[in-house]
C-alpha cells in the first residue's frame, strides 16, 4: 500500500514562486513513476508533469513548460513541484499520484495512488 500526502499549497501573487511537496509512504517509492495533476473549480483534472523512477526525462504539460520543475528525492521518499512565474490560471488543487504501470503517463487513469491534494491560489 502506498500513501501520498501533499503539502505546501498557499495563496501567492501572480509572478511569484511556490514549491509543493508530496511525501510518499512505502519502501518501493523509487520504483514508481510519479506525477502531478491539478484540478480547477468546474474543470476536469489535468496533467501537469511526471517523472520516472530514475529522475530522468521529466515530462511537462505545455501550459507549465519552462515555468515548473518536477523533482524527486528517493532517499526522502518525496517528490516536489517547483513553480515559477505563477499565473492566475494556475489556481487549482494540485494532486500527486503514483504508478507502476506502463502506458501514457499523462493520463490520470494510469495512476493507482493519489494524495488528497493541496490548494494553490494565484491572485492577479
Amino acid at each position: 500500500q502506498v500513501q501520498l500526502v501533499e503539502s505546501g499549497g498557499e495563496l501567492v501573487q501572480a509572478g511569484g514562486s511556490l514549491r509543493v511537496s508530496c511525501a510518499v509512504s512505502g519502501r518501493t517509492f523509487n520504483s514508481y513513476v510519479m506525477g502531478w495533476f491539478r484540478q480547477a473549480p468546474g474543470k476536469e483534472r489535468e496533467f501537469v508533469a511526471f517523472i520516472s523512477w530514475g529522475d530522468v526525462s521529466p515530462y511537462y504539460a505545455d501550459p507549465v513548460k519552462g515555468r515548473f520543475t518536477i523533482a524527486r528525492d528517493n532517499a526522502k521518499n518525496t517528490m516536489y513541484l517547483q513553480m515559477h512565474a505563477l499565473k492566475p490560471e494556475d489556481t487549482a488543487v494540485y494532486f500527486c499520484a503514483a504508478s507502476r504501470r506502463g502506458g501514457n503517463r499523462a493520463q490520470a487513469t494510469l495512476y493507482d495512488y493519489w494524495g488528497q491534494g493541496t490548494q494553490v491560489t494565484v491572485s492577479s
